[in-house]
């Protein structure tokens, strides 16, 4: 599972690095998502997490369908923020658990505030359908946290602001790490799935509702009481 979590970050090490030595550049097409997976060794579900979070930062534009037009086609070198989010994912690996913890909570209260304040239905729309796929009750304990972890990042990218995203995603592999770790101190998944579902659902509806102080609250409520409960 480990190597799982990681291996949308290998896929985004490899697109910069191609950016960047000028194998790829603007108005280029990324190669497809079945040879990107089996270039690398990774899960076609990688790519395409790799190719969300390229497009959500502006470097590159995704269109289904086929013909000339499908695909992902760059439309701009990385900026400071894919750079900043990389280095911040190599760092994140020896910060210890609690300044993550901690540094998680300040920047998701700042999130779910800014939401709050200037509500916008349809930028919430994918964090709204991650919230349906979590209440699946047939998914595995791994398949929730990951669809989780999209959820957290889907608000980030939710606000606009390029580095409250860029420092959520350098963050993620770091936070990924210790939520899994984690699953081996909870006794009671269906308890514990069933409860973080419900605090996603009250963290829309107060962001939904313009309750900015209660989405605050939900937020660090949830981070914290999840860490608390897998704490050794």
């Amino acid at each position: 599972m480990a190597e799982t979590t990681r291996a949308w970050r290998t896929v985004l090490d490899h697109l910069e690095r191609e950016l960047g030595e000028g194998r790829l550049g603007p108005g280029d097409r990324l190669p497809g998502e079945r040879e990107l997976a089996a270039r690398l060794g990774v899960g076609r579900s990688s790519v395409r997490e790799a190719v969300r979070v390229l497009d959500v930062m502006g470097v590159v534009r995704t269109a289904t369908g086929s013909g000339p037009s499908a695909g992902a086609i760059i439309v701009a070198r990385p900026g400071a923020g894919m750079s900043t989010m990389l280095r911040l994912q190599t760092a994140a690996q020896a910060f210890g658990v609690d300044d993550v913890v901690a540094t998680r909570v300040a920047l998701e209260v700042a999130v779910v505030g800014t939401l709050a304040a200037a509500y916008d239905d349809t930028h919430l729309a994918p964090a709204r359908e991650l919230l349906v796929a979590m209440g699946d009750d047939a998914l595995a304990p791994e398949e929730f946290l990951a669809l989780d972890a999209r959820f957290h990042l889907a608000l980030a990218e939710a606000t606009g602001n390029q580095v409250m995203l860029a420092v959520m995603a350098g963050l993620r592999t770091a936070i990924e790490d210790y939520v899994r770790l984690g699953l081996a101190r909870i006794d009671d998944w269906s308890a514990t799935g069933a409860r973080l579902h419900a605090e996603h659902t009250a963290l829309l509806d107060a962001v939904a509702s313009g309750r900015a102080d209660a989405a605050r609250t939900c937020v660090a409520d949830h981070i914290h009481g999840y860490f608390a409960q897998i704490r050794p």
